[in-house]
């Protein structure tokens, strides 16, 4: 394994966010991006508990039948379905089969066993009834009476049903969910290697930026954006490290970027990022390494900057909220997957009726902040933020998702379908009032 534990062809190409185009769109900036990020490929085992939300780097393959052995789907009764054909349903209870224990000695023909959840169905039996559809005469032995009309193999589990042994369960590459560590645990698995975590490292500039808690002069501004784009990174369960609010002195952001970038994957900045003016940051990012300036075909967030630093993505937002948090969610949030070995995801939209209407200039792709909510015949329909400021954080609290135009939309009319990607499809929790 080469130094800094990355495999050869993980390391990023020299000047690879180069482009010689003064403007791309939403689509060939996606294209640049997946073309030139490679994955971080280290890799760690874990205990199962801890592997949700990391992404998997090994293939699952079931040492054994999940489930192990036949068993029951509900409580009731097990027996032969030749059996209840024969004596019409009537049966005497013969065993009893807790969950939990060997099924033990072998069914006697023409004989029920009383048997509960997930018990070892006994040899003989093929067939269970429910509970609660029997009747039960008391007796030596109890007499079980089915009701007729039962199926040969009614609730009953086969062993391997779910999972055969030796099927591949799971393969490296999938960001691992609730549902998917719990097919893991069932196959007796405690411990699984996933990728480990991205580290980012993430920096605010600037004399008029004061972070919360701090007192506050005209002129300045709290920092929103790190906590934004730190709550974002973790949505991402990308390991943030906050290098505070950097004074504009050139000579300090150039030690602290270049020590960042020696331990970090990706540097994450805010604001600075248009032509002109001064930026001791953009300016310490070329110093070090490579840094192009983005023109960007979109709304909210025209420009944006990628570059390098070594093997360290550096990454320049925008400096309005909502500009930051949708270029965030489109082009950043796909390079720190693929980065870190789940492939370069980007969410898949639906469409649904608009509840508005809306002028749009051709040429540009817009993400308008959506609100979802229900018309008067109950269907679900889509409305947007009344105010388009990229400013507005408010625009963001109060949204659902984003309605996505494409550049030669000029025009949404109410009830026409628009496309829409919810907050939840990016990891973002949904809003709950």
């Amino acid at each position: 394994m080469p130094p800094n534990n990355r495999l050869p062809d993980s390391r990023l190409k020299d000047d690879c966010f180069a482009t010689d185009r003064e403007c791309l769109t939403h689509a060939e900036a996606l294209a640049l991006l997946k073309a030139q990020v490679a994955p971080v490929v280290d890799s760690e085992t874990v205990p199962l508990i801890a592997a949700g939300g990391r992404v998997l780097a090994e293939e699952i393959v079931a040492p054994r039948d999940v489930p192990l052995a036949d068993n029951t789907a509900v409580d009731g009764y097990a027996f032969s379905h030749a059996d209840y054909i024969a004596s019409e349903g009537r049966l005497p209870v013969a065993m009893r089969i807790a969950a939990g224990h060997p099924a033990g000695t072998a069914l006697a023909q023409g004989t029920a066993a009383q048997i509960f959840t997930g018990a070892v169905m006994p040899p003989g039996a093929d067939t269970v009834a429910m509970q609660e559809d029997c009747r039960i005469d008391d007796g030596e032995p109890p007499i079980v009476n089915v009701p007729p009309g039962l199926k040969q193999g009614a609730n009953r589990r086969r062993a391997g049903e779910d999972v055969a042994a030796g099927s591949a369960l799971l393969v490296p590459g999938l960001r691992l969910r609730p549902q998917d560590v719990g097919a893991i645990a069932s196959t007796g698995k405690a411990e699984v290697t996933v990728y480990r975590r991205l580290r980012a490292a993430l920096v605010s500039t600037g004399d008029e930026i004061v972070r919360p808690g701090n007192p506050i002069a005209p002129g300045q501004v709290f920092d929103a954006n790190h906590y934004l784009l730190s709550e974002l990174l973790a949505a991402a369960n990308v390991a943030v490290s906050d290098l505070g609010v950097l004074a504009d002195d050139p000579i300090l952001i150039r030690e602290r970027l270049a020590e960042a970038a020696a331990s970090h994957d990706i540097l994450i900045t805010s604001g600075g990022v248009s032509h002109g003016g001064e930026d001791h940051l953009a300016d310490a990012v070329a110093a070090l390494g490579s840094r192009h300036l983005w023109q960007l075909a979109i709304k909210p967030g025209r420009p944006v900057s990628f570059g390098q630093i070594g093997d360290c993505v550096a990454v320049g937002l925008p400096g309005n909220p909502v500009a930051a948090f949708v270029c965030f969610l489109n082009y950043a949030m796909p390079v720190l997957s693929a980065m870190g070995g789940a492939g370069f995801q980007t969410p898949i939209p639906y469409r649904i009726p608009a509840a508005f209407d809306f002028a749009k200039k051709p040429g540009r792709r817009e993400f308008l902040r959506g609100i979802l909510e229900r018309d008067a015949d109950g269907h679900m329909v889509v409305k947007k933020f009344a105010r388009d400021g990229s400013a507005l954080i408010s625009s963001l609290r109060e949204a659902d998702g984003l309605i996505l135009l494409a550049e030669e939309t000029t025009s949404v009319a109410a009830g026409e379908t628009v496309e829409f990607i919810p907050f939840s499809a990016y990891g973002i929790a949904e809003r709950t009032l």
